[in-house]
């Protein structure tokens, strides 16, 4: 999709559904920032906008996990019902089967991947353990540039599996590594494959992220937030706020 495009998107979102454009990614004027007030129900028209134009061109598009994605996976599913030309990836996976009810992939499945028809799906096998799964998803990306990245962030500002200060926001030559973690192992795309993504797009939405936004977007790029390391290196980062994530930014009219 192009970029054009999807300023269009995000600012019709805005438009429709009573949203403030405010610059908290200032320090980069292709970046935009989208805060809706009210109910984040209108919020994941855009996203799921977004999520079928990358599919349409035939992208490679990494999907997420988490609260917030499934609404906009089952309203990008009623979209578009062929998703065959797209290229289908996580950015990050926690070492369980598949049809295990904490699997990133599971979410997918259920909102998404059941409801269309899709291409080529590269599925992080998380069941094989952290090193073995992570050195297969490394191969699997080998070549591979992300049309989207479709991402979250957790209340301490983790994105994907990449968490506070962990050696894995440090490392430069991997595509995929295995993250040690207190409930259960995970495997993540790294810095430089996400980064490189044409697009990234951050939905992220109810006050207990509040404080990890301010962080992220308002605030100096620091590993204690490590979203806030992650941009598309040569394309454009969209972050789609509700009021209530956005409560501690001082820039939003």
């Amino acid at each position: 999709m192009r970029p054009e495009r999807v300023q269009r998107l995000v600012r019709s979102a805005a438009q429709q559904h009573r949203t403030a454009v405010g610059h908290a990614l200032a320090h980069d004027p292709a970046h935009h920032l989208v805060v809706v007030g009210g109910s984040p129900s209108p919020l994941v028209k855009a996203p799921a906008a977004i999520l079928v134009g990358s599919a349409r061109a035939g992208e490679h598009i990494a999907l997420s996990g988490g609260d917030s994605p499934g609404p906009a996976f089952e309203l990008a599913a009623g979209l578009e019902r062929d998703w065959t030309r797209a290229t289908l990836w996580w950015g990050d996976e926690r070492c369980v089967p598949p049809d295990d009810e904490r699997s990133n992939y599971l979410l997918a499945q259920r909102t998404l991947l059941d409801r269309v028809e899709t291409g080529k799906v590269h599925r992080i096998r998380g069941e094989l353990g952290g090193e073995q799964a992570a050195a297969e998803y490394h191969e699997q990306l080998e070549g591979v540039r992300l049309g989207l990245s479709f991402q979250g962030i957790g209340p301490d500002g983790h994105t994907a599996s990449l968490f506070p200060n962990v050696a894995a926001l440090e490392e430069r030559e991997r595509r995929a590594v295995a993250v040690p973690h207190e409930d259960v192992e995970r495997v993540t795309m790294t810095v430089p494959v996400l980064s490189a993504a044409a697009k990234m797009l951050y939905l992220v939405l109810g006050e207990s992220k509040a404080e990890a936004v301010r962080k992220v977007f308002a605030e100096d790029p620091s590993p204690d937030a490590p979203a806030s390391l992650l941009r598309s290196a040569d394309g454009e980062t969209i972050a789609l706020l509700d009021r209530a994530a956005a409560a501690e930014l001082d820039n939003i009219s």
